[in-house]
């Protein structure tokens, strides 16, 4: 009887440098697995989201990702569709034109460009939808659990929840120093998940003077098992539409761009880039793109 075996891969999404950006575990071959196996395999991982490639039994898509938290499994998880893309392409090849992949969160597309090793990968997301405020009354438990001040707020930026194939509240601060100073406390933010209706807290500033216009970012998100998550390119393209519609990013010719830093407080720095299509101060589409490294390989017999 052959034995069954798939291809593991431990990557580095949203940087070209190893031990930076935010570390993904990506599995080839994962039709031969049970969804009980990808289970304990992601909970054997438990310092990385795990992507499981599959391949397609439809005309409608070209391959599929499934996404497991070290808790849960996700709808989406950007930085892990980065690195399952680079690692499918330096395998097998860049693909012609784009992929469409299907995930539990829907259908997108993904585009690999570049020469390897020094390939990049760019997700079409379908903008983020606009959740509830968090009124002002409701705020101060916020505020204390990630340790800001009001006054630290960007007067600009309503604390709001996001949506796409997951849920952040984007929380926009005046200055990054500000970022330096947070004191999340895991166990309120978890209490808060629910109330606010956002399963993680993504809290950001604008550079002043950045040319490309640049933010700086620290994201948790302790009720999925993950207390800070290095870099978000998910989240980023919900910052991507929020920013535009609040006035802080300006379109040219029907597209707005920026820069996303995040992981520097983790020490995994990391670079994310979106491209924001829009009519006016609507979004219309959102691109996201990253780099990636592969840290090691191995052959997972089963």
């Amino acid at each position: 009887m052959t034995q069954r075996k798939c291809r593991l891969f431990l990557v580095d999404a949203f940087t070209q440098e190893r031990f930076c950006g935010n570390p993904a575990a990506v599995v080839l071959d994962a039709d031969v697995l049970e969804e009980q196996e990808m289970r304990r395999i992601a909970r054997e991982l438990a310092g990385f989201e795990v992507a499981f490639v599959l391949g397609s039994d439809s005309p409608d898509y070209d391959v599929e990702l499934r996404f497991f938290s070290p808790r849960r499994e996700v709808g989406f998880v950007g930085h892990a569709t980065v690195a399952a893309h680079y690692v499918r392409a330096m395998a097998d090849g860049v693909p012609r034109g784009k992929v469409r992949q299907k995930s539990a969160a829907g259908i997108v597309g993904v585009k690999v460009s570049g020469k390897a090793p020094n390939l990049r990968v760019t997700i079409d997301q379908t903008p983020a939808t606009f959740g509830p405020v968090v009124p002002e009354e409701r705020l101060g438990p916020v505020l204390d659990a990630l340790g800001i001040s009001s006054s630290s707020l960007h007067p600009a930026c309503p604390v709001q929840v996001m949506s796409t194939a997951n849920s952040r509240l984007l929380i926009g601060l005046q200055s990054p120093d500000t970022l330096d100073s947070l004191q999340p406390q895991m166990d309120q933010l978890i209490h808060l998940t629910s109330h606010v209706g956002a399963d993680g807290f993504f809290v950001f500033a604008v550079k002043p003077g950045s040319d490309p216009t640049t933010t700086e970012s620290r994201m948790f998100c302790p009720v999925i098992g993950v207390p800070e998550d290095p870099v978000s390119g998910n989240a980023h393209g919900m910052l991507g539409v929020y920013l535009l519609h609040n006035g802080l990013l300006t379109p040219t010719e029907g597209k707005a761009s920026f820069v996303g830093l995040q992981g520097r407080f983790v020490d995994r720095p990391g670079r994310v880039e979106v491209t924001v299509a829009c009519s006016g101060k609507r979004a219309t589409g959102v691109r996201v793109t990253g780099d990636a490294v592969i840290v090691c390989e191995a052959v997972l017999p089963l």
